[in-house]
């Protein structure tokens, strides 16, 4: 009875395995997942300063100098566009920097990501 018992065991954590073989998510697919794609967009700077008035002094501060969050008036010259908007769109810092996929559309982000990446 015991080995009956076994055999079943082992026949259902094979089945499980191959099922989890199949329907998990790849390595290539997972990384994509994770770096966000920027679309493209062409830069509006005034709607870019809107769009950071409205979401971003309260941490970077009204002149982008820093407060809560780190100084952006250089940050061109430490991150491209697309890192820029992998950032704002995942969010940093485990929590430090907030998500904002689910508040800005993603061509805000992207357009915001562009002319911070402007910055130098």
């Amino acid at each position: 009875m015991q080995k009956w018992i076994m055999s079943g065991i082992l026949i259902v954590a094979c089945a499980f395995a191959a099922v989890l073989m199949f329907t998990l998510p790849g390595k290539d697919q997972v990384a994509q997942e994770e770096k966000p794609q920027m679309p493209a967009v062409t830069v509006s700077a005034e709607q870019a300063e809107a769009t950071v008035k409205a979401n971003c002094i309260s941490c970077h501060g009204t002149d982008l100098q820093g407060g809560a969050g780190p100084n952006l008036q250089k940050i061109g010259s430490e991150l491209s566009a697309e890192q820029l908007y992998g950032i704002i769109t995942k969010g940093k810092g485990g929590g430090m920097m907030p998500s904002f996929k689910d508040k800005l559309k993603d061509e805000e982000i992207a357009n915001v990501a562009m002319w911070l990446a402007e910055k130098k």
